[in-house]
């Protein structure tokens, strides 16, 4: 019975984790009106499912990192109350984050989970060196590396379409109708004032849309950069199914109940379960109140973000995809100078939160298990 409780909690952070972080991959694609919503999360779970099924064979040091040993004794870290302690910890962490729209680390919510348990668990004796060298460090130089390629990487990547005479022209929509276009990019401010001169019906949408112009060996280059801006995203979807699955599946192998493949794939299913039924609240926060975008910024932000979460997942370094994405898009921001810093530092406030919330509940529970 006590097993059984294990892996239903353990489903629960599955399903949270779903709902809190599966769009934060197509995350650019909604902001930069690529594609709609239902479309971008149906790719988002279409592509984190291949991940979590890829970290069958791709991720299985994240498996043991995560299972608590060597950062408590074994025997602790092998025991059913210790797991059931960091899994509700962390669910109810990630559900309450979701409920509030903030976009949080799982990792993070399953590391300040296992220190506050491991504490009362062990009576205060948890490995400090292992958990400076393989979580927290990660945990910290990831970020900076994020806004640190992206703020390089937008800028080489603009200068190329610039000389491939490759521009872009922003166009006011309503509903799938272009109804003016001019070159460049407008300001809010300049697209209302435009938007003035039409008069909309009380059910139409009205927007304003950034496109490319020109063709590339004979393909239109809004094509060809929408095309590359879905593939970046359904990378950074892989990566984030490769990276975040075994994190929660470790906690499923306690007592030998569950094979880790069948694990795996468990908590795989959850995970897509949680983002098909509560993504709206994060997908909002992510697409449209931390910068505005088009699909080149947001094409740049996945690409620097598949890179670095599919590499230390390889080599089993348990780094943050929320924390790795947001900070891309805080990089585009920042370069574009259309950031909303306001929301970034919510946001921010919200990742300095999570661990210390994570380890009171993961210390409660620990206790009264």
């Amino acid at each position: 019975m006590t097993l059984l409780f294990i892996v239903a909690v353990g489903l629960l952070l599955a399903f949270a984790n779903g709902a809190n972080d599966n769009f934060k991959g197509v995350a650019t694609l909604y902001g930069s009106a690529t594609t709609s919503y239902r479309t971008a999360l149906t790719w988002a779970t279409v592509c984190t499912a291949l991940g979590s099924v890829a970290a069958i064979v791709l991720a299985q040091k994240l498996l043991v990192a995560f299972s608590g040993k060597g950062l408590v004794a074994a025997e602790i870290a092998s025991a059913p109350a210790f797991a059931a302690s960091v899994a509700l910890a962390a669910g109810v962490t990630v559900l309450l984050a979701t409920r509030l729209s903030f976009p949080i680390s799982t990792t993070h919510a399953l590391i300040g989970a296992l220190v506050g348990a491991g504490l009362v668990s062990s009576a205060g004796d948890i490995n400090t060196s292992t958990l400076a060298r393989s979580f927290v460090l990660p945990l910290l130089v990831s970020p900076f590396l994020a806004v640190g390629l992206t703020a390089l990487v937008y800028p080489v990547l603009r200068r190329i379409r610039e000389r491939a005479n490759i521009h872009h022209e922003t166009c006011i929509c309503i509903g799938k109708r272009v109804v003016h276009a001019v070159p460049g990019h407008l300001s809010s401010a300049e697209s209302l004032q435009m938007l003035e001169s039409y008069s909309v019906d009380v059910d139409s949408t009205a927007s304003c849309r950034v496109r490319y112009r020109g063709e590339v060996i004979g393909v239109r280059v809004a094509s060809l950069v929408d095309g590359l801006h879905f593939l970046s995203a359904g990378l950074v979807s892989f990566a984030r199914g490769l990276n975040d699955t075994p994190k929660i599946a470790a906690l499923l192998l306690v007592g030998s109940f569950i094979a880790p493949a069948n694990a795996l794939l468990y908590v795989g299913a959850a995970i897509a379960l949680g983002g098909w039924l509560g993504a709206r609240r994060i997908a909002e926060t992510m697409s449209h109140r931390i910068t505005d975008m088009n699909p080149g910024q947001g094409f740049t932000a996945n690409i620097v973000t598949a890179t670095l979460v599919i590499g230390a997942s390889n080599i089993g370094l348990p780094v943050s995809t929320t924390h790795v994405s947001c900070s891309s898009l805080f990089g585009v921001g920042a370069v574009t100078g259309q950031a909303h810093w306001q929301m970034i530092r919510e946001i921010l406030m919200a990742w300095v939160l999570t661990l210390p919330i994570a380890g009171v509940l993961g210390a409660t529970f620990a206790f009264l298990f």
